[in-house]
């Protein structure tokens, strides 16, 4: 069964990280609003006029939509053995996803403190202070966690010795804060040694070696949530 992703085209957003799960996986897919174009989502979701998705990223399959990042993973890690069998295992990875998308959030109010509906450059004194704060208190407190969830079970990866969508996703924070605070990466992040070795391993896994390295990886940049503003980073 091939699903629809649907998501804005041009940016990898919070729809990469259901990209990631779903080629680590070898999950056939859709793309469609980068094949159809932006207009073609737009009149996609209007289709829903009952329980329909607030936003992208959304996934369509039998008739029905799941949206929301966490909620898409959860039922891909359930549908597709992306996640352990103990219900215990399944929650805690559950709650993890929520904690990054906690962070994602953080990450887009960095440059946009005041409004999402603002240009950066007119919160850009206000985007500089949230920057400081965040590289300084937040970026740390998200990491130290996500560095104690790599070592709470033996094995290589989060959980036992198998990938699950909670190893792709933290593999996508990595990237995405290398990208945005580069100065700031390069001086905390041998702070966390088994963060970076999940990292590695899922760089490696053959369907996102395949990703990484064809046209459908789009780059990092200023229209995403990952943004580099060099004024904004710092070690």
């Amino acid at each position: 069964m091939q699903y629809n992703l649907w998501y804005w085209p041009g940016i990898q957003g919070r729809g990469e990280f259901v990209r990631l799960a779903l080629e680590a996986a070898g999950i056939e897919y859709c793309d469609c609003a980068r094949e159809r174009g932006a207009w073609a989502l737009v009149e996609d979701m209007a289709r829903y006029t009952q329980r329909p998705p607030f936003a992208p990223p959304y996934l369509e399959l039998g008739g029905f939509v799941i949206a929301q990042t966490t909620n898409i993973l959860l039922y891909l890690g359930e549908r597709h053995d992306l996640a352990p069998s103990r219900l215990a295992d399944r929650l805690w990875l559950h709650q993890l996803q929520l904690t990054i998308a906690d962070m994602v959030t953080e990450v887009h109010a960095v440059h946009h403190p005041i409004s999402s509906g603002a240009y950066y450059e007119e919160q850009k004194a206000e985007a500089m202070r949230a920057a400081e704060q965040f590289r300084r208190d937040r970026m740390p407190k998200f990491l130290d966690h996500f560095e104690t969830a790599a070592k709470a079970n033996q094995g290589e990866w989060l959980i036992d010795h198998r990938w699950t969508h909670a190893d792709t996703a933290l593999f996508q924070m990595v990237e995405g804060l290398r990208y945005m605070f580069p100065q700031r990466m390069a001086a905390i992040e041998h702070d966390y040694p088994e963060l970076l070795k999940i990292h590695g391993q899922v760089k490696t896994l053959p369907g996102i070696a395949a990703y990484l390295a064809s046209d459908r990886r789009l780059p990092f940049n200023e229209d995403g949530i990952f943004r580099h503003y060099p004024e904004l980073d710092g070690a």
